[in-house]
Formats: C-alpha cells, sequence, structure tokens
C-alpha cells in the first residue's frame, strides 16, 4: 500500500473492542482515535488501547484520519455516515448500512458527490469456511445451484442482552439484526437476488427481560419477530430464509445450498470459520478439509473457553488496500445496498403479502482466496 491510512471509531460500544483488537492484523491502516456521544466511554476505550478520546465532532475534524468507522446504534447509521463523507473522510459502517433503500441511495449520492467511498459489515463472508464454499460452488462441486435454506432462530436477546430494546424496534429484528450476515453470504455464493416474497408476525407484543440489571422489566415489541421468506436469485435459484426470535428450539442447519449433483452444508455466517459438509448424489457425505485460508485459522475464545476465527476489520483493510488500488471493495456500497433492498423487500413483502421484485442489483464480490486473505494481513 503506498500509506498506512488513519482509522477513527464512532461508537465506543462493546463491538469497538472487536476492531480495536483485530485492526493491527491487517496492513496499511492504523486506528488513531475513539469517540462518542459519552466521553466516559470513549476515554475509557481509548485508554484500554492507547489511542486518542475525541468528541464526535473532534472526530469528523481529524486530518490524522482517511477513513472512519460508524459503530453507532442502526438508528443513526445513516446520518452518521452521510456526516464522515461530507467530512472528507470515507465511511465504514457496523450492520445495517441505513434502514431504507431510499436512504442508500441518498447515501450513494452523498459519497459520490465527496469523491469518498463507503464500505459496510458484515465481512465474515471473506472468512476461510465461506470462502472455501465458494470456491467449491465455483468449481462445480455440486453442479447448478437451484435452492437451499437458511435458518436463523432463537428464543430471542432479552435473555442475555443487558439493554434488548432496540432489538425489537423498526430497523431491528431478526431480519435487519442478525440477517444481514445470511443475505451477505448468499450473495457472495449465489450472486444477486431478483425477487422475494415472505410472511410475517409478532407472537408476542411484550416481552420480559430475564437478563441483569434489568431483570423483570418489559421490552415492547414494535416489528415482526417471525420471518419465513423466499429468495428468488437472477440465477434462477430459490432459497428459504427462516428468521425468528420466537423457537425455543430446531434442528435445522444454519445453510444449506442444493446444487444439481449434490448440496453443501455451510456453517454459521455470523463467523467467518466452521465446519463444511459436502453430500454427494451417489449418498456419501464428507466433511471438507479446511483449506489453508489465513481468515479461517481460530485466534479468539468464546466464554466457554473453544476457539474460533474472528477477522471482523477484514472488511474495512480490504476496502482500503482497494482504494489504494483502484479497485471494488469487497464490502462495496453497490453489494451492501443490494441486501438493504433485500431485507427491507422481505419486511415489506411481509407487512403487504405481496411478491416485490428488486430494484437493485450488484456483482458477486470478488473472491477471497488464500493468497488474497493473506495479502491483507500484516
Amino acid at each position: 500500500m503506498s500509506k498506512t491510512y488513519g482509522v477513527g471509531i464512532l461508537g465506543a460500544g462493546n463491538i469497538s473492542a472487536a476492531y480495536l483488537k483485530l485492526a493491527p492484523l491487517f496492513k496499511g491502516i492504523e486506528v488513531r482515535a475513539v469517540a462518542d456521544i459519552n466521553p466516559d466511554a470513549a476515554k475509557g476505550r481509548a485508554d484500554e488501547f492507547n489511542v486518542t478520546a475525541q468528541t464526535p465532532d473532534q472526530l469528523l475534524g481529524n486530518s490524522e484520519l482517511d477513513v472512519i468507522v460508524n459503530l453507532t446504534i442502526p438508528d443513526v447509521h445513516y446520518r452518521i455516515s452521510k456526516e464522515i463523507v461530507s467530512a472528507g473522510k470515507h465511511a465504514y459502517s457496523e450492520k445495517p448500512l441505513v434502514l431504507s433503500l431510499e436512504e442508500g441511495e441518498d447515501l450513494r449520492k452523498a459519497a459520490k458527490d465527496a469523491g469518498k467511498q463507503i464500505g459496510c459489515a458484515p465481512d465474515t463472508f471473506l472468512g476461510g469456511a465461506h470462502q472455501q464454499a465458494r470456491s467449491l460452488i465455483d468449481e462445480g462441486a455440486i453442479g447448478r445451484i437451484t435452492s437451499g435454506t437458511c435458518h436463523v432462530m432463537s428464543f430471542g436477546l432479552e435473555h442475555w442482552h443487558p439493554n434488548p430494546d432496540f432489538f425489537f424496534k423498526p430497523g431491528a429484528g431478526p431480519v435487519l439484526d442478525i440477517g444481514p450476515y445470511y443475505v451477505a453470504n448468499l450473495i457472495n455464493l449465489i450472486g444477486p437476488v431478483k425477487r422475494v416474497t415472505a410472511f410475517s408476525s409478532t407472537p408476542r407484543t411484550r416481552r420480559e427481560i430475564s437478563s441483569e440489571p434489568r431483570k423483570g422489566e418489559f421490552v415492547t415489541v414494535e416489528t415482526p419477530t417471525t420471518i419465513h421468506a423466499v429468495l428468488e436469485f437472477q440465477s434462477g435459484a430459490l432459497v428459504t430464509l427462516g428468521a425468528s426470535w420466537d423457537v425455543e428450539a430446531h434442528q435445522h442447519s444454519n445453510m444449506e445450498i442444493y446444487g444439481t449433483d449434490g448440496s453443501l452444508y455451510v456453517p454459521d455466517p455470523n463467523f467467518f470459520g466452521g465446519e463444511l459438509t459436502l453430500a454427494r448424489r451417489d449418498g456419501t457425505r464428507e466433511v471438507v478439509e479446511p483449506w489453508k485460508h489465513p481468515l479461517g485459522v481460530p485466534n479468539w475464545e468464546r466464554p466457554n473457553g473453544s476457539p474460533f476465527a474472528n477477522y471482523r476489520t477484514a472488511g474495512l483493510a480490504d476496502m482500503m488496500l482497494a482504494i489504494d488500488a483502484g479497485r471494488k471493495p469487497r464490502c462495496s456500497l453497490e453489494t451492501t445496498l443490494h441486501g438493504v433492498d433485500v431485507m427491507t423487500s422481505i419486511l415489506k413483502s411481509g407487512e403487504t403479502g405481496q411478491a416485490i421484485t428488486l430494484t437493485t442489483t450488484c456483482e458477486r464480490p470478488e473472491a477471497l482466496g488464500p493468497v488474497e486473505a493473506q495479502a491483507l494481513l500484516v
């Protein structure tokens, strides 16, 4: 890279720690400052990682920063990302980028007018397991993709999250909160979506918090918490997506891709790694030996001590390398906006009962094989 790009982080919540810990793994980027509307939160995070604490306005005006990572709450992602590019800096946002396609198109115009790039998480589809799944599909290991199923279902976040309210407000719910991981990986594996249809429901309008420190309080639910959708891809493939926070237990796989010559069982796209299983037409099944992909190597521990791969910053690093090289980032605005179109159209279909043809499209992001992934790392 021609330079080291200065990175600022706006939002000092839980996810900021992952960016601050993982950024040093990647070439060409250096976190230099963190800001938050809560000065104490910014100072605490800055002291923890030996960077500068600033106010949001100071961060936007910091001449040492080339890109600002938007880790604010989803409801203000659009406004903050627009302020970032208007301040003359590139923006990289946590998911979801925006809460409507109209906001997304306005953000696209703002970026173009400013001559800046906007990228967005999730970047988990760049992980070793998902890129290996893509490689197998592209090699024809299961033939032509015809259909698939995805399931992201649990009994909700109010049982463990200390402040779960915003998960149940418009702009959240299982489709916009967890759906981005699944939609981004489906686009990575299959390509753009043509049309969606869905049914949705809200089985409970009030949910009791069972986590501390607010145990016993109730959250008012203002968005559907169970959605069953079908996505028709431009390739002709049909994929069922079940997303719910009303399921106590189930036995569905996270993601299964079906082809004319076999099936591929893909691990949870919320994570970079995991086990791939290939089922062939002759009835045999095999766990695929993981390839030597650097973004699939376990480097993090769950609370129970089990290791897993976590490289949340890869998308940001790839974006800055893409800017430096004059190519399209893999977590591009175009791909992200198409994902927003998919998810908001699913919600709209659930409200109206009508199938919706999307107004956006995108190219599949460029594959990130082991060699290309290694080029991102120090």
